[in-house]
């Protein structure tokens, strides 16, 4: 995705998301985020001190230092518990957070959808949104979820990358070569070693990955089609069962679940190639840091514990420049939930938009119990008209036959004088 792209979608995105963050709740909205940065910032702190801690207890096995040895074991015991509980507790916040934000995005999709009969509107507008009902319950949790496992991932790659990548510098030291006659220093290789190994890796992921997002998009559409019309055979079952349907709704099923499996299967197909990659990637990351700082441990210029606490510090730093390899599925999924609720959300806007330019109706209680229009003119979506300036008066008791081709508007009529239809305009009494 180009640079322009992803700066648009952010902005969309931020139109989507940012309404929580300036509502009634925003105040304890803001300080859970606080909490959980908090937390997330002491955490890396924790890791730097357990980066410390290998140089130290490596170097009392190598001199066998017993004393030292049981010391410094007393005191992970002390760094791993303090760790463990920023972890839970971040954890718990940052499910606090995602449920909150959940409920209140969910409470205003639902306001916008019934408001003004926007259900049923959209379905007369041009080609309806698939399974709204998909969208609100399961998009928005998505949306929620993600969407702080993602931001709250990113900032913690970049503050553990901050803070190894200083440590990472001071213990690789610099590489000396030569090359065609010259000579050449690299001053913190590790650090150059990382950057170049992620970068290659990022590359490649994303080449192998992208069309994921247009999959997960499509499985989420496949499954919500196919979910509904197992509620519907449940909702209309009497009918079905006096009309013998089961044959047919069988093979509708069928055909609706082929959509599923075969997208799924496109899925697993390019998650394995994604596969292949990211454990070969993550395995070669082991030994990698090994490998490149090996000859100054084997010219003494640092000793075990040093060499692990490269290790360490290398891999903290290769984890971090590698989140967007070893999140891009979750991404890929992210991406297309937001793109989900997006065109959900701008088809809701327009739907309203279109009602309320297309003209009104007027209804008002009749002196007496006969039903009247003034002026009724009933429109389809597209601006025809179909009933132009009607005029009628329908005493008590008094029975009307409403006749005429299909499509000239029989039902249409029926539906504006009920007020569930929006386009057109004039008295009802």
């Amino acid at each position: 995705m180009s640079p322009s792209r992803v700066i648009e979608f952010m902005r969309v995105f931020w139109r989507l998301a940012s309404p929580y963050w300036r509502s009634e709740e925003r105040l304890i909205a803001w300080s859970l985020l606080a909490a959980v940065v908090a937390l997330n910032l002491g955490s890396v702190y924790l890791l730097v001190q357990i980066n410390a801690w290998y140089n130290d207890f490596y170097n009392t096995l190598q001199t066998y230092d017993q004393p030292g040895f049981v010391a410094l074991l007393w005191y992970f015991l002390f760094l791993a518990t303090i760790y463990t509980l920023i972890i839970v507790y971040q954890s718990y916040l940052n499910q606090m957070l995602q449920i909150r934000w959940r409920r209140w995005l969910t409470q205003r999709y639902l306001d916008r959808w019934l408001d003004g009969q926007t259900y049923y509107r959209m379905q007369l507008t041009g080609s309806a949104t698939d399974n709204p009902d998909q969208r609100i319950s399961d998009d928005l949790r998505l949306m929620c979820d993600q969407t702080l496992d993602i931001g709250i991932g990113l900032m913690n790659a970049v503050v553990t990358l901050a803070s190894f990548v200083f440590v990472l510098w001071n213990l690789s030291g610099p590489a000396q070569f030569s090359l065609g006659g010259k000579d050449f220093v690299i001053p913190g290789y590790m650090v150059w070693a990382a950057l170049l190994y992620a970068i290659v890796g990022t590359w490649l992921i994303n080449l192998i990955g992208r069309p994921l997002v247009r999959l997960t998009f499509d499985q989420q559409r496949y499954e919500a089609d196919f979910r509904f019309g197992l509620m519907r055979l449940r909702e209309n079952s009497e009918g079905i069962a006096l009309y013998r349907g089961e044959a047919s709704e069988r093979s509708r099923f069928a055909d609706r679940f082929a959509h599923v499996f075969g997208n799924y299967w496109n899925i697993m197909t390019r998650q394995k190639k994604l596969t292949w990659f990211g454990t070969a990637y993550n395995q070669l990351a082991i030994v990698f840091p090994f490998v490149v700082a090996a000859p100054r441990f084997f010219a003494k210029e640092i000793q075990l514990g040093g060499l692990m606490q490269i290790s360490s510090a290398f891999g903290q730093v290769h984890t971090s420049l590698s989140y967007l390899i070893n999140a891009y599925a979750q991404i890929a999924s992210w991406k297309a939930t937001v793109d989900r609720l997006t065109s959900f959300d701008a088809r809701m806007s327009e739907t309203r938009s279109r009602a309320d330019a297309s003209g009104h109706f007027v209804f008002k209680k009749s002196s007496g119990a006969s039903l009247s229009t003034q002026g009724l003119s009933v429109d389809l979506p597209d601006g025809r008209r179909l009933v132009d300036r009607l005029d009628m008066v329908i005493g008590p008791a008094e029975a009307v036959l409403v006749s005429g081709e299909s499509g000239s508007g029989k039902s249409t009529l029926l539906r504006a004088l009920a007020g569930v239809w929006p386009f057109g305009e004039g008295a009802v009494s």
